[in-house]
């Protein structure tokens, strides 16, 4: 009884120290401008340029930039990834947005920086953006050629669209400023300064907002984003609980034992944890962060943050059944191979 009390106010402590100092000044604003990208981005214009015959580096590129603005777990992701190959666009591309958007999101990229540090998440961009481009070759060489039904979501006489308006542009820049101005010029100081830095750009945000949309566009944009709420915020409570847990029962001596340093076997099992663990956007970071303190190195931690997010076992499952078994195979195996390599050299010759 009292080994359950303990691990009780173990998860309660770290959800009170999450809660009380993440979700007004990082998690609302987040939360506020992916809901904008999926009401205010022209989803048409972004497939006229990822489909099968668009040049390959353009196309990679342009999908692993642009997935770091799709704030998506290893499971929500799948759809969306789906939607693009069904409607047109090649596949190595739909499984860079597969990938890059759950293991490097905007989200989970700046919640990383508050707790680990913008040094590891610039190799965490940096990581992920390489496999990326492996994935989507990996991928072309296996299935670029294979036959498949599509809906064609564009006819070449068709005129270009912008990707995103003016003023929606503007609102998601002054969303951006608010989530990122409290963390940067508020950064050393006490939290009621973040707040107060917080509070101004949302007024201002606010304020610019009534002004220039409409009110089916805010009522839009506020939909969509609490879709992003009620999705993801529970299972941030429920993770971040769970890890206030498991740092209460995991031994400091079998992380040192099997985690620690930077060997190839400690990312290896780094990468298989994250491969079949569950981890809901932006848990992973308060994850490793509790494992880095007992003793986890650097090179296995970049690891699971990004296969964390980016795999699951629930995700190879869905892959299979969307793509079909042999691209679950093949992308699953990629991953792996990829993970356990990057956390060796960025944990031995980089971090």
């Amino acid at each position: 009884m009292k080994l359950l009390m303990d691990l009780v106010v173990a998860g309660l402590l770290a959800l009170q120290d999450y809660v009380a100092t993440h979700v007004l000044t990082c998690l609302i604003p987040a939360f506020l401008l992916a809901g904008a990208m999926v009401a205010f981005i022209n989803q048409q214009a972004i497939l006229e340029v990822l489909g099968e015959k668009a040049n390959k580096l353009k196309s990679f590129s342009l999908a692993g930039l642009a997935s770091f603005f799709v704030a998506a777990c290893s499971c929500t992701v799948i759809p969306v990834s789906s939607g693009l190959y069904y409607s047109g666009a090649a596949v190595g591309v739909a499984f860079i947005i597969l990938w890059v958007a759950p293991s490097a999101n905007i989200l989970s990229l700046i919640y990383t920086g508050n707790i680990l540090g913008y040094e590891i998440v610039l190799a965490r961009v940096v990581a992920s953006l390489m496999m990326a481009f492996v994935v989507g070759w990996v991928m072309t060489v296996f299935f670029g050629k294979e036959k498949r039904e599509t809906v064609a979501a564009f006819q070449a006489e068709d005129a270009p669209q912008a990707i995103v308006s003016r003023p929606h542009l503007i609102l998601m820049v002054l969303i951006l400023l608010s989530l990122l101005l409290p963390n940067y010029i508020g950064q050393t100081g006490p939290y009621l300064t973040k707040v107060l830095i917080w509070g101004a750009t949302t007024l201002v945000l606010a304020g610019y907002a009534w002004k220039a949309l409409s009110r089916e566009e805010i009522a839009s944009w506020l939909r969509e984003s609490w879709w992003f709420i009620r999705i993801i915020f529970p299972l941030l409570l429920g993770g971040v609980f769970l890890v206030g847990v498991i740092g209460k029962l995991l031994p400091e001596e079998w992380i040192r034992a099997w985690l620690g340093g930077n060997g190839i076997t400690a990312s290896f099992l780094a990468t298989m944890i994250g491969a079949v663990s569950y981890f809901a956007t932006m848990t992973e970071a308060p994850f490793v962060d509790t494992l880095m303190k007992l003793g986890m190195g650097k090179g296995p931690a970049l690891t699971l943050l990004l296969t964390g997010p980016g795999l699951s076992l629930p995700n190879w499952i869905a892959i299979a059944r969307v793509f079909g078994v042999k691209k679950a195979v093949v992308y699953v195996i990629t991953i792996i191979i990829l993970g356990t390599l990057v956390g060796w050299f960025f944990g031995n010759f980089i971090l």
